[in-house]
């Protein structure tokens, strides 16, 4: 993260904002809805509920929140400047609840 200065403070882990950081990955159409999600509480980070849209989030991190009918676990694994095509959004995060192809019903 940068300083006054604008350069990198050493053994300081970057942040984004949580609703950028949705919005970049993908998940939202919108930062509104983001926030959205967050404020109303339906929203967990690293296990405990976050409504602070302005939350820093951090590679390593882990989010769950409900999205589609389905609850979704989702690792950070790196943070965007902007908001780029889906095959970019899906580079930035791991998702924990993916089903295994290999898994037969």
């Amino acid at each position: 993260m940068a300083g006054l200065s604008g350069k990198q403070t050493p053994g300081v882990q970057p942040k984004l904002r949580l609703d950028k950081w949705l919005f970049h990955a993908r998940f939202f159409k919108s930062r509104d809805l983001a926030q959205d999600c967050i404020e109303s509480g339906h929203l967990r980070l690293n296990g405990q509920r976050c409504q602070k849209p302005g939350h820093g989030v951090s590679q390593g991190d882990v989010l769950t929140f409900a999205q589609g009918g389905q609850i979704r676990l989702i690792r950070v694994l790196a943070l965007s400047e902007r908001r780029g095509p889906a095959t970019e959004a899906q580079t930035l995060y791991l998702d924990l609840d993916a089903q295994d192809p290999d898994a037969s019903a």
